[in-house]
């Protein structure tokens, strides 16, 4: 707001400015032509019989009454024109504010003395197309993934139908062959739970708002509850975990949503790290910010990608084998929740090593 008054007194000091200099020029050019005017009349190169001569005469005779109407119509259409500039200049902020919302790349064009608000607007433009852009892009990402999870639902249906069947089937089958089907349809439910929990997570993220109930927690306690909930996924990979952080780290927020993030990123790290390697938590407080850090062995990440990482409906796997990792919101999500606690998220790769950062402001004990 202070800005815009900024700008707008500016403008009319401008416009005033410009209004005086014309009336003194204006003003400046009737005495240079009335000086003219009384050197030719007094020059004494006349006969009195020459048209030019007749008609300076005629007007030294009326000097005071034609001055007063060059003044008087010379500082009527100064002042009218200057007048009106404001509601022209008005009229062009009115169609630029049209041509901001256009669906095209078409861009605002005002005249110079409203150049520094044209750059702006410009500028405006140039960023709605872009969120325009970028939501479009996430619509189309969210689509594919919903018809991508849609179609890999029937698989691990299928296959629970038909181990099933074959458990219904044939009743004489042996015991591990028995142990050997229900193995693979709980497998296969698991996955279909995994699937569904997507749409879920898909459709609690576009319809719901995210709101900080904060408490005071106890942050390392925290982390070292979500490694002993993970070491099942560990397992499967042969990973294993370490953490290294103060004894003790109070820290006041949601601890359901900071479990959400710290959650995402872990498993994160589980999806993206190569077998038999090590995820490393590190926690580290100071009087002005807390940082988590989760860092795993596995492919650098290219750079192109490291910057849309955070995208709602992004993976780093573009391929359909959705159990390389969910629908692309972990990361998103964990990213509009540190925000909420004023805190920041940064991704880093290199030398086949993926690291996340995670800073928070620190809050009163």
């Amino acid at each position: 707001m202070k800005t815009e008054k900024k700008w707008s007194s500016h403008l009319a000091g401008r416009l005033f400015f410009r209004m005086i200099m014309a009336v003194i020029a204006y003003t400046f050019a009737g005495f240079i032509l009335y000086f003219l005017a009384v050197t030719l009349y007094n020059s004494r190169l006349w006969t009195g019989d020459e048209p030019i001569y007749q008609l300076v005469h005629w007007a030294d005779m009326r000097r005071d009454i034609l001055a007063l109407l060059y003044l008087m119509v010379g500082y009527i259409a100064i002042f009218s024109y200057y007048w009106k500039r404001p509601f022209v200049y008005l009229q062009e902020v009115a169609d630029a504010a049209e041509t901001l919302y256009r669906p095209d790349d078409s861009m605002v064009q005002l005249s110079a003395p409203l150049s520094s608000l044209e750059a702006r607007l410009n500028q405006l433009k140039v960023r709605i197309i872009g969120n325009e852009r970028a939501a479009r892009e996430a619509e189309q990402r969210k689509n594919d993934l919903v018809t991508y999870l849609a179609h890999d639902l029937k698989t691990p249906i299928t296959s629970v139908i038909g181990y099933l069947t074959l458990l219904e089937d044939e009743p004489q089958i042996s015991e591990q062959t028995r142990m050997h089907y229900t193995a693979i349809a709980r497998e296969k439910a698991e996955r279909l739970d995994d699937l569904i929990n997507e749409f879920f997570e898909i459709t609690r993220f576009n319809l719901s708002h995210i709101t900080l109930e904060k408490t005071k927690v106890h942050l390392t306690r925290m982390l070292e509850q979500l490694i002993f909930e993970f070491r099942p996924m560990f397992l499967e990979k042969n990973l294993d975990c370490t953490l290294d952080a103060p004894e003790d780290i109070p820290f006041l927020c949601d601890p359901d949503k900071l479990q959400r993030v710290f959650d995402n990123l872990l498993r994160n790290a589980v999806s993206y790290s190569y077998e038999n390697s090590v995820i490393r938590i590190t926690a580290r407080e100071t009087p002005q910010y807390v940082k988590v850090i989760f860092e795993n062995d596995g492919d650098t990440i290219p750079e192109e990608k490291l910057q849309r990482i955070f995208e709602q409906f992004y993976r780093l796997d573009s391929s359909r084998r959705t159990g390389s990792g969910g629908a692309g919101l972990g990361l998103a999500i964990a990213k509009e929740i540190t925000r909420l606690h004023g805190g920041t998220i940064e991704a880093f790769s290199a030398d086949n090593r993926i690291r996340f950062e995670v800073t928070f402001p620190r809050s009163p004990a």
